[in-house]
């Protein structure tokens, strides 16, 4: 399937590695132009090379904190500089600590807010007037399972993203008569370094992969590549009828019926 992404812009975040990673290069084998964004400079020059060669396609990196607006400004600026636009904004990054509810203080919770909603917020807001401008454009956010089925001591993580989750219904509405879609993608245990990190240190991680895919209906965890290629069909012209929704990937291990 020709998903029409050809020349198309697109703007990743987090994306040295991990989800964003795979977003970005989901969107680079589809022929987009994509540019990627991490704090770590170095690791992001990795990647966008290592991309670039695999696709053919121009990729830029662009190291920023998008909990700085001055620095998402600069970022977003660059990409109209160098590509002429953004058609697709992926909306990602790393997720807030886990532990009880009475162990956060306020400036946890505050930081929280800042990595999760307020950064996707002020990304949506500044690349409004280039997709309107282009006449449509893709919002796609990359929360977690925590907004459909309840984990264990992710309060941070469930807030914050279930707060994603109203906003990008509500701008689903007003942007939708610009042809501009916004939806959320909702990953369950997908194999990345952040969920190495998380996993039991006391077994061997093959055992511990093992024992985590016993509650996946699929058998097991999921690769970051299935996640690219759903931002990819999200992305594409033919999910223009796809907007203001929350989509699981999780391999059926949610276990909500909504």
């Amino acid at each position: 399937m020709d998903l029409k992404l050809k020349d198309k812009v697109a703007l990743v975040l987090a994306a040295s590695k991990g989800l964003g990673m795979a977003s970005a290069e989901a969107l680079s084998a589809e022929g987009a132009k994509v540019v990627i964004c991490s704090r770590n400079a170095e690791a992001l020059a990795v990647t966008a090379a290592q991309i670039q060669s695999q696709t053919g396609n121009p990729v830029l990196a662009f190291a920023a904190d998008v909990s700085d607006a001055a620095q998402v400004k600069a970022l977003i600026q660059k990409t109209v500089d160098t590509f002429g636009g953004i058609d697709i904004m992926v909306n990602n990054g790393g997720g807030p600590p886990f532990d009880k509810f009475e162990a956060f203080d306020d400036t946890q919770w505050q930081h929280a807010f800042e990595l999760t909603l307020f950064a996707f917020a002020r990304t949506g807001r500044y690349v409004l007037p280039y997709m309107k401008s282009a006449g449509g454009g893709r919002i796609i956010n990359i929360i977690s399972a925590s907004v459909k089925s309840v984990l264990n001591n992710a309060v941070l993580s469930t807030a914050t993203r279930m707060a994603i989750v109203g906003m990008a219904k509500l701008m689903a509405d007003e942007l939708g008569p610009y042809h501009i879609t916004v939806n959320n993608i909702a990953p369950g245990l997908i194999l990345t370094e952040r969920v190495k990190e998380v996993l039991p240190k006391d077994i061997d991680l093959d055992q511990a992969l093992k024992d985590r895919a016993k509650t996946i209906p699929a058998g097991r965890i999921g690769k970051p590549e299935e996640l690219g290629a759903l931002v990819a069909y999200l992305a594409s012209e033919q999910a223009a009828y796809i907007s203001g929704t929350t989509i699981q990937i999780d391999g059926g291990a949610g276990r909500g019926i909504f």
